[in-house]
């Protein structure tokens, strides 16, 4: 997705960090498609692996060029939108957002504003995150809204309870792995992360299920997670120091 504008780079850590230009954009997308194991079923038909493309946060480049290049390979993505910053600079407006619904793409909820530490919450918190961010997007889309993901990867069992407690049927959190869990009616995903320093190959490697390139993302996640844990508050103001130049 095409790097944001300041306004976006002051609303989120580091956003370039997780961004790509338009062109290694559509290269990632086509060493995916490329890369797709073809399944036979029961039935003898082949059908291709699927794969999940999702962007966080609803940030404009979702809309301008990431929706489009999607559209391109005749593909959908999942749109996780932090419904406090619908509207704001750099991030897509109400009518970008129902366009996007009109041609198939899913729309979720990323939260009302995007906590920081979303494990940390009380429950009436997390309660309210998704509740009136669910509440907003079905009033824009005049549906409901039944899919989310976790703000900043900061997951829990308890965050994961709180989604279902919400109506919530799907759930995605940062955690790299293949495996789904079921907490309380509602399905947990994890995701693997895409850099804008990750080769189209490796895109590739990740779709394709090559257990090395699945390894180094759960090892890397995995250490994140111990320094998370061990630096708490910590971690946000080093990350924010490491990061200043939004690289």
């Amino acid at each position: 997705m095409d790097a944001g504008s300041a306004s976006e780079r002051g609303q989120r850590v580091a956003p370039s960090r997780y961004t790509l230009g338009r062109v290694a954009f559509r290269q990632h997308l086509e060493s995916i498609r490329d890369a797709r194991v073809r399944l036979t079923t029961v039935g003898g038909s082949e059908e291709p692996n699927p794969v999940l493309v999702t962007f966080d946060d609803g940030a404009l480049g979702s809309y301008t060029c990431a929706a489009e290049e999607l559209e391109r390979l005749g593909w959908r993505g999942h749109f996780f939108i932090t419904t406090d910053w619908i509207g704001r600079e750099g991030f897509m407006n109400r009518d970008q957002i129902r366009d996007l619904r009109r041609r198939g793409h899913v729309i979720g909820s990323h939260t009302r504003s995007h906590p920081a530490r979303m494990s940390r919450l009380p429950w009436d918190e997390l309660i309210r995150q998704w509740t009136e961010s669910r509440a907003i997007l079905a009033d824009l889309l005049g549906e409901a809204v039944s899919t989310a993901s976790v703000s900043d990867g900061y997951y829990s069992s308890t965050v994961g309870r709180s989604a279902a407690a919400s109506g919530l049927q799907f759930l995605f959190n940062s955690e790299p792995t293949p495996l789904a869990q079921v907490v309380d009616g509602c399905s947990v995903l994890g995701r693997y992360s895409i850099l804008s320093n990750t080769a189209a190959q490796e895109a590739a490697a990740l779709a394709r299920g090559t257990l090395a390139s699945h390894v180094r993302q759960a090892v890397s996640w995995n250490a994140k997670k111990i320094v998370k844990a061990v630096a708490g508050e910590s971690y946000l103001t080093l990350r924010r120091m490491l990061l200043s130049d939004g690289k």
